[in-house]
C-alpha cells in the first residue's frame, strides 16, 4: 500500500482527471507536507499551463461595524509547470513542500486547506481549482506555552484570526488565544490573549492581559496595534524547549504579578 493514503482532492479536466494523495492529514507549522498528484489522461489530449497548490485559511476583519471573513492565500507552490496530458496517460507527480512557521492552529473557527490550482487554456471551459482542509497542530513550542498557561488554571475560552496587519507581518492578520482563569488569577485578571509570531529558529509570544486590577488594560487587536501593546517572550527555539511548561508557568506567573 502506498504511504500517500491522505485524499486530498480532485480535479475534473475535461475527462481527463487529477488526484491529489497526502502523507497524512496532520501537520505541525513549518513541517514538511509530502504527496503525490495523480494524473489520468481522458479521450482528448488536455494541455495544462501549471499545476499548483495553494495553502489557504481565512480569517475575521471589522467592516463597517459588522464582522466579516475574508480568505488570505498563506503560500502558493508550483508543482509543474506547462504540460500536456496525453489520451488515457498517467503521471503520478510526487511533491515536498514547506508550511509556513505562521501557518494557524485549526483550533475552533479557523480551518486551513490547500487549493488545487490549473492554468489551462481558457477556451476549454475547465473548472480550475478544488480544495480540501488539513489539520494543522501546535508545535513543540507551543504545546509548552499552552500547558505552562494551563498549569497556572487558565482555561482556553476562544481562538479565532483577526485581522491585525501591523503585527502579523508577511499575513494580514493573527491567530488570538483567548484564555479565563479559573484559580491562581482569578478575580485579578479578567482575561489573557496569546499571540504566537514563529519564525525558523525563534517563537516570540505576545501575552496581553485585560484585569480588574488598575494597571491593566485590555485593548483588541485591530489595525491601530503593535508588540509595544503586550508583554513579550522573544525567545529562540531552544531556549523554549530548555525552559519547559513548567519554567514558562513560572516566569509568566512572575510578569503577570509584576503588572498587577
Amino acid at each position: 500500500m502506498s504511504m500517500f493514503n491522505r485524499f486530498l482532492g480532485s480535479i475534473g479536466l475535461g475527462t481527463a482527471q487529477i488526484d491529489t494523495l497526502l502523507e497524512r492529514g496532520r501537520y505541525a507549522p513549518g513541517e514538511e507536507l509530502r504527496g503525490i498528484v495523480k494524473l489520468r489522461g481522458g479521450h482528448i489530449p488536455q494541455y495544462v499551463e501549471r499545476l499548483e497548490l495553494v495553502l489557504m485559511t481565512q480569517y475575521a476583519r471589522q467592516l463597517d461595524g459588522r464582522s466579516e471573513r475574508s480568505y488570505c492565500e498563506l503560500e502558493r507552490y508550483t508543482i509543474r509547470e506547462s504540460f500536456t496530458l496525453s489520451t488515457s496517460e498517467t503521471k503520478d507527480e510526487s511533491f515536498s513542500i514547506v508550511l509556513p512557521n505562521r501557518v494557524p492552529l485549526t483550533i475552533d473557527n479557523t480551518p486551513v486547506w490547500l487549493m488545487i490550482e490549473l492554468g489551462v487554456d481558457c477556451t476549454r471551459n475547465i473548472e480550475p481549482n478544488d480544495h480540501d482542509r488539513i489539520e494543522i497542530i501546535p508545535t513543540v513550542e507551543q504545546s509548552i506555552v499552552i500547558d505552562g498557561v494551563n498549569r497556572l488554571g487558565f482555561r482556553l475560552r476562544t481562538v479565532d484570526c483577526i485581522h491585525a496587519p501591523r503585527i502579523g507581518g508577511k499575513f494580514p492578520f493573527v491567530q488570538q488565544f483567548e484564555f479565563i482563569p479559573t484559580s491562581y488569577f482569578r478575580g485579578e485578571v479578567e482575561e489573557m490573549e496569546l499571540i504566537f509570531l514563529a519564525a525558523e529558529h525563534q517563537t516570540e509570544l505576545l501575552v496581553y492581559l485585560n484585569g480588574r486590577a488598575r494597571n491593566v488594560r485590555g485593548i483588541l487587536v485591530d489595525t491601530d496595534t503593535t508588540v509595544d501593546h503586550f508583554l513579550r517572550f522573544p525567545l529562540t527555539n531552544l531556549e523554549w524547549r530548555s525552559m519547559g511548561a513548567e519554567g514558562f508557568a513560572g516566569e509568566l506567573a512572575e510578569m503577570i504579578r509584576q503588572h498587577l
